[in-house]
């Protein structure tokens, strides 16, 4: 897929890493050609047991400080964070995931969307997804004209009960931007895994393989295509 110097493209992700996983790839290709804008959802760690609440605070801290400096590495700039609570957006009304996405679309008015598969293990996922459908729902008015979703190692792969994440949407990346996408990971000191697991660098670089491999490149990224509208 080709960008215009003109594109300005949100992407709305979960957790801080998601938009590295997800797209960083695809992030750090466009950071020359496009105005880029990031949202992230979920704080990201308070799921986790045993934490206390100085402990939990301090560790939302450092993440947001990861996806600052892995921002820096992608060429974007830092992301918009909201606070909402990690693996329990369902606790949450919709509605104000919705109206999180409604004020960041309000303030790039995008015409590229990246998102969440549908398919996703992690509820927040899928209901980022969801989040994201009613935000930029095709109104006449809406500047969106593409909205595509893109896989997660570590949730889209290990779905085995949902439609798999099956990309028909290829964005080809250069070395250096999976290079980039590789360090921005590595900025997520309490995210990266080391192989085999699917968050390991060996397993990114493996992933960028097979999906250059997909569309006749040695490397690339896949997204599932929600919407596009043919002006």
């Amino acid at each position: 897929m080709t960008e215009a110097t003109e594109a300005r493209v949100l992407v709305v992700a979960a957790h801080p890493d998601d938009e590295v996983l997800g797209c960083g790839g695809t992030l750090a290709r466009l950071a020359r050609t496009s105005a880029v804008r990031v949202l992230i959802l979920g704080e990201g760690i308070t799921s986790r047991a045993g934490l206390t609440e100085e402990q939990m605070a301090e560790q939302v801290a450092q993440l947001r400080r990861d996806a600052a400096t892995a921002a820096v590495v992608l060429g974007v700039p830092t992301p918009t964070h909201r606070a909402f609570p990690d693996n329990a957006f369902d606790s949450v009304q919709l509605l104000r995931l919705v109206h999180a996405v409604e004020a960041e679309v309000a303030a790039l008015a995008p015409t590229r969307v990246l998102t969440h598969s549908a398919g996703d293990v992690n509820v927040d996922h899928r209901l980022t997804r969801d989040a994201v459908e009613a935000a930029v729902r095709p109104l006449a008015t809406s500047p969106v004209e593409t909205v595509l979703g893109f896989e997660v190692p570590s949730s889209s792969d290990w779905n085995v009960t949902r439609p798999r994440f099956a990309p028909n949407v290829f964005y080809a990346l250069l070395d250096h931007h999976v290079l980039a996408k590789v360090d921005a990971m590595a900025c997520y000191r309490s995210e990266a895994r080391p192989a085999p697991h699917p968050r390991s660098e060996q397993n990114l670089r493996a992933l960028a393989r097979v999906r250059g491999g997909q569309c006749g490149r040695e490397w690339a990224e896949g997204f599932e295509l929600v919407y596009q509208r043919v002006l």
